[in-house]
Formats: C-alpha cells, structure tokens, sequence
C-alpha cells in the first residue's frame, strides 16, 4: 500500500492500479478452474501436435477446436511457450491434464495477455473529457474509469478463477473503440475485424461497427468529419460509437455481460444518468456471475471481490456527481439491496433445507430470474436516454 501510495503521488497513478491488479491476479492463481481450463490446454495440444488440416477435426477430447482461426493461432502461439513448462499438456491424448505446471503456464498466459487490456485501457482514458476533474486524484473521471476497467471483478472472477481469455478480447475491443474516439478510423474498423477473427460472439457488434463508420467515415471523405457528438448527441463525452454497440447487446445476459459492462463504464464517468445505469447494470450482472463459483473456498473471494468493487464503484460515482440528484430512486436502492437477502438464502440458508435435493435448481433459478429483472431493467433505461435525452449543443468543442 505504501508503494502505492508513492506511484500515485507520483504521477504513476495508472502503472499503480496496473500492478496492483496484476498482483491480485497473482494471489488467485491457486483457485479453483473450471472445464474451461481443460478445453483451453486440450486447444493448445491439438495446435501445437497436430497439421493445421486436422485442428477442427479432432475429436478425441469432447472440447473440439470451435473458435476462429485467430484463437487456433493465438493457442499455437502459446504451446510453444507452453513445452518450456511441460511438455506432457501438448499431449492430445492427456485429457484432463493439469499438472503444477500447466497450472502455472495457464494461469500465468492469461495475466500476460492481459497486458493489452491495460494498454487499450489507457488509451481510452486519453478520451476523456476532464471538464469534472476534482483537485484531489481519487476524484478525476480518468482515474475512476481506471479503476472500473482494470480492477473489473466480472474479469478478474471469469478469467482468473473460472479461467478465459476475456480481457485480451476486451482489450481488442477498447483499443477499437480507443482508436474510434481518435479519429482513426481505419485501425479502429481493422482491430474490430481481427477481434471478430478471434472470437465470433462480438459478431452481433458489426451491424454497429458498419453504421457508425459509414456515416463517420465513408460519408465524409471529401468533407471535415463530424465531431462524434454530433452523430450520437444523446451520450456523454462524445461517445462515438457506443450508442450502436450498447444498443445491439442486448441479448446474453451471463455471458454478454462482461462485455456490455466494460464498454458501458466508457459512459458511467461522463453524465449521472448514464452513471446510476451503470451501477445498475454492473451490480445485478456481477452478481449473476456468482453461481459460476460455486465451490467453497471461492465464497468469501467472490464475496469480497464483489463489495469491494461494488462499493468503490457507487462511492466514487456519487463523489463525481454529488451536485446532481441521488444516482438511485427508492425502487431501484429496494432492488438492489435485495442482492443481500438472496445471497443469504442462497449460500447459506438453502443448503441446510430440506428441499437441497429435490430441487437443487433452486439458487441459480432464484438468482437468474432476479438478475434478469435488474439486468432488462437498466437496459430499458438505457435505450430511454439514447431516444430521449436533448441534443448536445454542435458548437461545443471536443
């Protein structure tokens, strides 16, 4: 903490957060993965030990190659790294391999890439309209949308517990967006095509993608380009592109949201409307996630992980806009507050119940039927404020 303390006095506030999460990262490295941590290694073995020709034909583990050909790359990137560490993961006929060592090659390549999340992270604070910067640092937007990105807990539960590669992917979709924001267009529409080439569920962004750039970009060749609040007026800090992305993420609550969050977190720093969804949408969402963590030495993590953030998150919002109106109506504090309850009964009530083997359904029923309320609910609010909210004024400056 006293490190901490010194970077950001420094200047170094970012590199701070940067470390600090990575460290977090660390520690998590004992906890428990989930099949996906087989289908990732059976992937690197398949890449590494077999022609290009068979890679989406083999079929002798039940986690077959089905991501595009990018990730195919990207793993047999990885496997040559990966037999430094043991050879016997590259083993297509070692199912279910996980020694200490691939364990620790695992955990350690998700921490590694994440360095272009951080990297796009940074880029897109440089887009921040600093007009709401406070004197004191923990009050700036740009180091607040800092913290919500890099410290997210739905990527630090899903890809460093539960095990993905998801903020490497995120960190191609910020850098897309990152590069939108600047003006350049193209390296924006090439990222977001390899993004697609990686991972095909950010298939439904492309609708977004081509609008924005054809009235952005191609349109206006021969003519300045307007200035993105001119095209979106309704978001704040000229948000470019992010009404059409938002808008066609609609669907996929669990495994969308991760998605949808950090790309909404561009908007929380910006308007206190756009704020108060956020929280919304980010409280409810990183909840849903908790039934992926369902062993018991994961409880107080996830737990922890989730107040802790959850908590920085409305403070440091309600700190940025105190001389605005309160962030939550009484209907929306009730509903989030009822996060609490439902925990209890589901972590430490159920299981002592009578009803544990008949209908052990019952928890993630009772939480995917509350989070989808919360959920459904902020992204009403949302499309209400894109549709309605009054024009930014076209004279004002970038």
């Amino acid at each position: 903490m006293a490190a901490l303390g010194i970077a950001t006095s420094g200047g170094n506030w970012f590199s701070a957060l940067a470390l600090g999460v990575t460290l977090l990262k660390c520690l998590l490295i004992p906890t428990y993965h989930s099949t996906d941590f087989e289908v990732h290694r059976n992937w690197l073995a398949i890449t590494h030990s077999l022609p290009v020709s068979q890679w989406y034909y083999e079929e002798t583990s039940e986690w077959t190659l089905d991501y595009p050909p990018f990730f195919a790359w990207f793993e047999y990137a990885l496997s040559h790294v990966a037999k430094y560490f043991d050879q016997e993961m590259l083993n297509v006929h070692n199912l279910n391999y996980a020694s200490s060592k691939t364990l620790l090659f695992q955990r350690f390549s998700v921490i590694f890439t994440d360095i272009l999340f951080v990297y796009a992270v940074h880029e897109c604070c440089k887009c921040i309209d600093g007009k709401k910067a406070g004197k004191e640092l923990t009050e700036k937007p740009k180091f607040i949308l800092s913290v919500l990105l890099l410290w997210n807990f739905g990527l630090l539960i899903v890809d460093h517990i539960h095990f993905q590669y998801n903020g490497f992917l995120m960190g191609l979709m910020l850098l897309s967006i990152a590069r939108l924001f600047q003006k350049r267009h193209m390296e924006g529409a090439l990222l977001f095509a390899v993004l697609l080439h990686f991972k095909h569920i950010y298939l439904y962004v492309a609708p977004a993608y081509g609008i924005y750039l054809l009235r952005s970009y191609c349109f206006t060749a021969n003519k300045p380009e307007p200035a993105a609040s001119s095209l979106f007026p309704t978001l704040p800090f000229q948000a470019g592109p992010l009404p059409c992305i938002l808008g066609s993420k609609l669907l996929g609550f669990v495994q969308c949201f991760g998605q949808s969050a950090v790309c909404h977190r561009l908007l929380s720093v910006g308007k206190a409307g756009d704020a108060s969804i956020f929280l919304i949408l980010t409280t409810t969402g990183h909840y849903s996630l908790f039934p992926l963590l369902f062993t018991a030495p994961e409880l107080p993590i996830k737990i922890l992980l989730m107040l802790l953030f959850t908590i920085y998150s409305i403070s440091s919002l309600k700190t940025l806009f105190r001389k605005e109106k309160p962030l939550f109506n009484w209907m929306e504090t009730f509903y989030l507050l009822g996060l609490g309850p439902l925990e209890v009964f589901c972590e430490f009530v159920f299981p002592f119940t009578s009803w544990k083997l008949k209908y052990s359904f019952l928890p993630l029923l009772l939480t995917s039927a509350y989070c989808a309320v919360g959920i459904t609910y902020a992204w009403f609010r949302l499309y209400v404020s894109v549709l309605t909210d009054p024009p930014v004024s076209k004279t004002k400056k970038q």
